[in-house]
């Protein structure tokens, strides 16, 4: 129903961000909220999916229009929902995943939050050799290798911002207490944790 919105960025939280268009805030779920931080304050184009069930009615929002094709691809698949979905675009290694998926890796797929023997073999069914329309020049700003900075006061709060998005996407407090000793006490930011916590949980 909705293609895309042109709006400012107006809240970034965990799970979704909120953009305001002509005085209504529109929240939208996304992959990792905190890429958006960068772009708080200002006015931008987020591509929208409508999700619609008996009783729920969710926007999603993407960066690119890639992002969103595959977001709606991997829908199709029986055994994966919008919040399986997100967490398989926040890996922040799309083209490793289109790999898997054409070359029946299994043992990769099931590495994400949700994603059984079953749903991996299922991707693969449902999904080998129809993305092409998603493979050219995908997704080149999904994880920008820009640094946000971050003052000495924003350091704790970076992390627990990347800590509850991990929790959002649905890893346990196992699996994040493994990576934490390799995130803590480097100052990075909330997205360059998402990112390093999701290859390490990825490997």
């Amino acid at each position: 129903m909705y293609e895309y919105i042109k709006g400012t960025v107006s809240q970034v939280g965990p799970e979704y961000v909120v953009v305001e268009n002509n005085g209504i805030g529109y929240q939208l779920y996304t992959a990792n909220p905190f890429l958006y931080s960068k772009y708080q304050n200002q006015e931008m184009q987020i591509y929208t999916y409508q999700h619609v069930r008996e009783d729920l009615i969710a926007l999603y929002g993407f960066l690119a229009l890639e992002e969103k094709l595959l977001f709606m691809k991997l829908l199709n698949v029986s055994g994966i929902g919008p919040k399986g979905a997100l967490a398989i675009l926040a890996s922040g290694a799309p083209q490793q995943v289109i790999s898997a998926i054409e070359e029946e890796n299994e043992s990769f797929l099931t590495k994400f939050p949700g994603v059984g023997k079953k749903t991996a073999r299922q991707m693969i069914l449902d999904l080998k050799g129809k993305l092409q329309d998603v493979v050219p020049d995908y997704f080149p700003n999904l994880f920008n290798e820009e640094s946000q900075t971050t003052g000495t006061g924003d350091k704790d709060e970076a992390f627990e911002e990347g800590i509850l998005a991990l929790k959002a996407l649905g890893y346990s407090d196992r699996e994040i207490k493994k990576v934490k000793p390799k995130l803590e006490g480097q100052g990075l930011s909330s997205d360059e944790i998402i990112r390093k916590a999701l290859q390490l949980l990825l490997k």
